[in-house]
Formats: structure tokens, C-alpha cells, sequence
């Protein structure tokens, strides 16, 4: 073997070991001490604290709710963001790419900013309402304080999801085939029934058992609206358990989160199973079939798009904004009156929200940093350079994404509570307890878009230089990551707009002078101060749709379906 084969070599073994280590750090160590809490608990048996918190009341009303709330909203998602998707992949509908971005944008915006933009607008003291004289009595019930409030609005938030998902399925039904029916007179609804739904039938799958991951682990939408109408899911328990007692509860709590992995998991295994059953490969590629046209139907069914654009978005947002410029709870107003003092009061006035605002968005930054840096040489690893352990790498970043947020943040806190051994450093009760976190649950954002990079790329370039004896790091300083550069940064901005305003990790994770944009938006709702709350939202949203147009410069840039909101 030549010095310079052994230098390749070593590089790549080098590559390999900086990959796991990073790998072992941010996943399957915190997994790991999770694991090992409820074998092993810091106070008392193992049997006692599986006994204990299995037999109380509290945790089977929480787990039977979450299960509810799963299901129903998976439901509604799975009919709202099919429905879209298929009017909008299928037909010659006009204006599509501004529906896509509007529709998309609940997606990008925080469960808890969602939550509260429907109360506001519904609510005895809605502004919106009482302008137009609709408001309900004050001191009346919010009918949103009810698992129907939950399950609504959880099907509003991940229908999006669903949609991308089926839509991108669409895009790659077989043409010919479509062609080949309906040249054989068969109706639209025939080959819809016949040919698309069957095809697609793997994305409904996958749609399904992540919208059913993601209504369980949710803790924004539970939060507001379960909590005051004491209709607890496993996230808010957990988070009611750990606000009481602290880490003297931390083995029930961890208890609690593993429940919500087992039921995160059972719907990815049932997915798995399901998708088994049958064979729904296709067999060759071309071009997406030809939109059906809908004829006279066109004005009518873009109407009811635009109708829904108003429903889901529009209204909830112009609720939430004048609920952020009024001067009284409850008020009837004009829009004369309408002011700001609440917007200076959070910006400049109140002591904990400009800190949580840099904490987010430096916590947000330095997540995605790190994130691009990892993503590219861990990229080339699971792209180009795949091996026995590359799946198993894979799935180990997938999974602090894939399970509720909430069964991280209790890993990390279990892994951060006693000093970092050998170091003697303490991150619990700091900022960089939350930065780890975000590390480990959105990596996974910058990898794959990183992966389909590299996978539209010629290794010509980069084997030529490994030829001429270039270094790995030299190839992928000059070649490999100016090449990929615009898929791994697009999943950085990803990265940034998710976890700005996240809240499900840093409720349980955050302590005074490390709040986030989320905690006090949480915060001041919770303490009665909805036209604050109201406030730091909107500039939440303001920011989030500044970050999607921006990252749009990057799109002629970027492979197909990176930015989830480009059509």
C-alpha cells in the first residue's frame, strides 16, 4: 500500500470516528442515560418508581388524552393537508406558489404562537370580534379550552405537513400511465381512485405517522389550551411535575417520556407494517403528469383555496395582531386607538423579554452553525462513503427529532444534572444546556438536505483531487463544501426558523437569565398578559416570514424540495 493510499485511509477511518463521536454525543448518550434512569433510578428501586407512577390516576388520564388528541388530530391533518395537496399537485389551479408559501407558513410557526393566535381570535375579549360585534360576553368559556380546541388546531398546524409530503409524491407519479388511462376514457375520479391514491399510498402512510409523532409530542398547542381547561396530555404533566417538585421527580418524569416514546414508536412500527404489505414501487421515472384541468370549476375551487388561506392564517393573525395594539383587556375598540406601547414595553421595558429575544436568536444561530458544519463531513460520510454503520448513524441522528421534544429535554437534564465528569463543568441550570439540545434535535434539518446535495453531485472533481493527493479536510474545505453549500445552508435557515421561538425543549430546560422567545411568550399567557404575549408573537411571525422570503434568494440555488415552501 502507497503512503498516499494509507493517508486516504486514515482520513477516512479519522472521518469516521469524528462522525460517531459526534453521533454517540448528541444521541445515543442522552438515549442511553434516559434508558438507564428507569433501570437504575438516582432514588430509590427501580420497581418502586415503575410501580408508583403506573399506578396513578393522573398518568393513564394523560396517556388515554394524548392518544385522543393523536389520533383525531393525525385525522384532520390527514384530510385537510390530502385534500390540499391533491387540489393543488393535480389541477391547473393559478397562483399556486403563493398559496404553497401561505399554506406552508402555519408549519414554521411555534405551536404556542398558533395556540394563541386562535384564542385571541375567538375569546370573550377578541378584539376582531367585539369591532364586529360578535364577541361573546366577558367572563364566557373560550370554546377553545377543550380537547375539540386541541384537536383543531392541531390539524391546522401539521395539515401543512402532510401536504408536503403527498405533494412531493405526486410529483413523481409515472405519466405514462396516467396518460395510458385516460386515453382509455377512464374518468378523472377513476384514475384518482385507481392509479394516483394507490401509488401515493406510501406517502398517506408516512404523512400519517408523523403527524401522529408530532400531535402527541406537542406541547404548545396542549399547553395553552389543555391547561387552563385541566385537560392534560404527557407533555404538559410532565412539564406540571417538574414546575412543582424539580429534579426530585425527574425518574417519574423520565417514566412519563419513555410512555411518550412508546407511543411515538408504535406509529412509526405500525407505519412500517403497513407499508409492507404491499409493493407500491415504481418501476420507471418522467415527468409529472399533465395538471387536470378543471374547466369552469377554476374560479370556484381557487376561491375555496383563498377561503382557507383566510381561515387558517389570515384571521388568527389579524386576531392576534390587534390583541397585541389594544390597551385594555376586554375592550371595545376602534381602530384609532389601536397602539404600540405594548410592543415598546416587551422591547425595551420588561427585563426578561430583549434577553429572551438574544437568547433565541443567539441559541438559534450558533445551532445552526454548528449543525452546517457537522452536517457536511457527516453528509460525505452517509452519502459517499456508505458502510455497515451508516444506517445505524442515520437512525441515531433521526432519533432525537423523531421522538417528542419533551423525551430530550428530559434526557439532557438527567445527563446535565451532576457536574460533566472529568471536566467538572455544570451546564445544568445554564443556557448551553438548551444550546445541546437544540444541537441534537435539529442536526437532522441540515443533514438531509445536505444528503440530497450530495446525491445530485459529480464526484469527479473531488476524486480527481483526492488523486492529485489532496487531504480529506483539504477536499472538503476547497471542493466538497462550496459544492453542497446552498442545500447544507438552506437546512441551516431551517435550522433557525424552528428553533427560534421552539418551546417544548426550553420549557423544561430553562432557567432565570436563559429565557427564550418562546418560555415568555408561554410566560406572560400564563400570568394573565395576553396583549404582551400577543406582541412578542407577532414579531415572532414578522420574523419567521422576513427569514422565508430571504432564504428564498437561495432557491435557483438549492435542489429540488429543500425549502418546503418553495412549489
Amino acid at each position: 500500500m502507497t503512503a498516499a493510499a494509507r493517508d486516504h485511509r486514515n482520513s477516512d477511518r479519522a472521518l469516521i470516528i469524528a462522525v460517531a463521536a459526534i453521533v454517540f454525543l448528541l444521541s445515543i448518550l442522552p438515549m442511553g442515560r434516559l434508558l438507564w434512569e428507569v433501570i437504575a433510578p438516582q432514588n430509590g428501586s427501580a420497581a418502586a418508581s415503575l410501580s408508583r407512577t403506573l399506578s396513578a390516576g393522573s398518568t393513564w388520564t394523560a396517556t388515554l388524552n394524548s392518544l385522543q388528541i393523536g389520533i383525531m388530530g393525525t385525522a384532520l391533518a390527514m384530510v385537510l393537508g390530502t385534500a390540499v395537496a391533491l387540489t393543488v399537485g393535480l389541477t391547473d389551479v393559478r397562483g399556486r406558489h403563493i398559496f404553497v408559501f401561505l399554506y406552508v407558513l402555519p408549519l414554521l410557526i411555534a405551536p404556542q404562537v398558533t395556540a394563541l393566535a386562535w384564542l385571541q381570535l375567538f375569546g370573550p375579549a377578541s378584539p376582531l370580534l367585539k369591532m364586529l360585534g360578535l364577541a361573546p360576553p366577558l367572563g364566557s368559556r373560550n370554546p377553545l379550552y377543550s380537547q375539540s380546541g386541541i384537536v383543531l388546531l392541531l390539524g391546522v398546524q401539521y395539515g401543512p405537513l402532510v401536504f408536503l409530503m403527498i405533494r412531493a409524491a405526486l410529483r413523481k407519479l409515472p405519466r405514462e400511465l396516467i396518460e395510458a388511462a385516460q386515453s382509455a376514457g377512464v374518468s378523472r375520479w377513476t384514475v384518482l381512485r385507481t392509479i394516483i391514491l394507490p401509488l401515493i399510498t406510501p406517502a398517506l402512510i408516512g404523512a400519517a405517522a408523523l403527524s401522529f409523532v408530532s400531535c402527541v409530542g406537542n406541547f404548545g398547542i396542549p399547553a395553552f389550551l389543555g391547561i387552563p381547561a385541566n385537560y392534560l396530555v404527557l407533555p404538559t404533566l410532565i412539564y406540571q411535575k417538574l414546575a412543582g417538585a424539580g429534579p426530585a421527580v425527574l425518574t417519574e418524569v423520565t417514566i412519563l417520556s419513555i410512555l411518550i416514546s412508546v407511543i411515538a414508536l408504535a406509529g412509526i412500527v405500525l407505519q412500517d407494517m403497513f407499508s409492507r404489505r404491499r409493493d407500491y414501487r415504481i418501476t420507471a421515472t418522467s415527468l409529472p403528469p399533465d395538471p387536470f384541468g378543471l374547466g369552469r370549476w377554476r374560479p370556484l375551487v381557487e376561491a375555496a383555496l383563498a377561503v382557507l388561506i383566510v381561515l387558517v392564517l389570515v384571521l388568527p393573525l389579524t386576531g392576534l395582531t390587534l390583541s397585541s395594539m389594544v390597551t385594555a383587556y376586554g375592550r371595545k375598540i376602534t381602530l384609532s386607538e389601536l397602539t404600540l406601547a405594548n410592543y415598546a414595553f416587551v422591547l425595551t421595558e420588561h427585563a426578561a423579554a430583549p434577553r429572551a429575544f438574544r437568547n433565541s436568536f443567539g441559541l438559534s444561530f450558533v445551532a445552526a452553525a454548528l449543525a452546517v458544519l457537522i452536517a457536511v463531513p457527516m453528509g460525505y460520510m452517509m452519502a459517499w462513503q456508505r458502510n455497515r454503520w451508516t444506517k445505524i448513524l442515520n437512525f441515531s441522528v433521526e432519533l432525537p427529532y423523531a421522538l417528542p421534544g419533551v423525551v430530550l429535554a428530559i434526557a439532557a437534564l438527567l445527563l446535565f444534572l451532576k457536574p460533566i465528569p472529568l471536566l467538572g463543568i455544570q451546564i445544568y441550570n445554564t443556557i448551553w444546556i438548551i444550546l445541546f439540545a437544540y444541537c441534537a434535535r435539529f442536526l437532522v434539518l441540515a443533514l438531509r438536505p445536505t444528503i440530497v446535495g450530495y446525491h445530485q453531485l459529480d464526484r469527479g472533481l473531488e476524486e480527481a483531487a483526492q488523486v492529485a493527493g489532496a487531504g480529506l479536510l483539504m477536499r472538503l474545505r476547497t471542493i466538497i463544501f462550496p459544492l453542497v453549500a446552498p442545500a447544507t445552508l438552506a437546512g441551516g435557515c431551517l435550522i433557525f426558523l424552528t428553533a427560534l421561538s421552539e418551546l417544548t425543549v426550553s420549557a423544561l430546560l430553562w432557567s432565570s437569565g436563559s429565557e427564550t422567545i418562546g418560555v415568555i411568550i408561554f410566560s406572560f399567557e400564563q400570568g394573565g398578559d395576553s396583549s404582551y404575549a400577543a406582541a412578542v408573537s407577532v414579531l415572532t411571525v414578522l420574523t419567521t416570514i422576513a427569514l422565508m422570503l430571504g432564504t428564498n434568494l437561495l432557491a435557483r440555488h438549492l435542489p429540488n424540495g429543500v425549502l418546503p415552501w418553495r412549489d
